[in-house]
């Protein structure tokens, strides 16, 4: 496994511009909830929430577009083995020339269409859900259409698996990383205590929909990855990897499966100061390791397969 200086930027982009998409969605998600909670009256005390879940949709889309355009151009430093500064002009080649380059740019044309639909928002300052999820399906698209699934051909299983993969562990974590950094902690008075009750509970909900897709996502995948032999996770770097992910995702599930089958029962029987901070702190924890998992994923996504490097 390659740990260039180039590789390392690639991987390091590559998971800022997860983290990105995640909190576009998570962003937008949280701020259509907050919506029909009438957030947006200026003396609502949710309105916060509200304001901090919208900017966070809008930045991450332009956080992401910005990182689509870092990644095809060390793409194409990788590829055309040209020095970084020097590689602008093989980009171009890179993008029109070459199947990974076509993908970069469907994701970043993913990109801009969130961008538009979370700043031309409706009158109520909504995303517009159709432009939205056109977005978020373009830009899935397109980055599964650059990882290993691309292997397989355009329009494959595997690239269909692996978008919906993508965007549902983007659900999970802009759920997560959104709610519990960003909205509920403006949530936490008194007088906001219902909303934070209620949007807790749409958060759990939509956490265990993503989770689901993403167990059943990601065994499709790793089995892939792994050329359907257990034995790779031993032998291979790239298993390594895919060990620590699989801890990462686990230790997630538990303290997610704490939020929502202990901390938040409690909270919404008591609607406590403490039970409302223990929740947001767990799911802080949880946050930081979802973290961790996007880290891991854009290892996974620019080293070899196992199965491959093991020939």
């Amino acid at each position: 496994m390659s740990v260039d200086p180039l590789w390392l930027a690639q991987v390091v982009i590559a998971a800022l511009a997860d983290i990105a998409f995640a909190c576009t969605l998570g962003g937008a998600l949280l701020s259509m909830w907050l919506l029909k909670e009438n957030a947006t009256a200026p003396v609502s005390p949710a309105r916060v929430g509200w304001v901090r879940a919208r900017r966070l949709s809008i930045g991450g889309a332009v956080v992401l577009a910005v990182a689509d355009l870092v990644l095809v151009w060390l793409q194409a430093a990788s590829m055309s083995g040209a020095p970084l500064f020097d590689a602008f002009a093989p980009v171009v080649t890179v993008v029109t020339g070459t199947h990974a380059g076509m993908g970069w740019a469907i994701a970043f044309v993913g990109s801009v269409l969130l961008i538009l639909a979370t700043m031309s928002g409706n009158a109520k300052g909504s995303p517009r859900l159709g432009l939205f999820a056109v977005g978020a399906l373009v830009a899935a698209a397109g980055k599964a259409s650059v990882g290993h699934a691309a292997d397989a051909g355009a329009f494959s299983l595997a690239e269909g698996v692996q978008t919906v993969h993508l965007l549902a562990t983007a659900v999970w974590g802009g759920v997560v990383i959104a709610g519990a950094w960003r909205v509920l902690p403006a949530l936490g008075t008194s007088l906001a205590r219902a909303f934070l009750i209620r949007i807790a509970a749409k958060m759990s909900t939509m956490a265990v929909i993503a989770v689901s897709l993403v167990i059943l996502t990601g065994i499709y995948n790793a089995w892939r990855g792994l050329g359907g032999s257990a034995q790779t996770l031993e032998t291979s770097g790239w298993g390594h990897v895919l060990v620590v992910k699989g801890v990462l995702i686990a230790t997630a599930l538990l303290l997610g499966a704490m939020n929502r089958w202990s901390v938040m029962p409690r909270l919404q029987r008591t609607a406590s100061t403490v039970d409302a901070r223990t929740f947001t702190g767990v799911m802080r924890m949880e946050a930081v390791l979802i973290v961790g998992v996007f880290a891991a994923a854009a290892v996974l996504s620019h080293s070899v397969p196992g199965f491959a490097s093991m020939g």
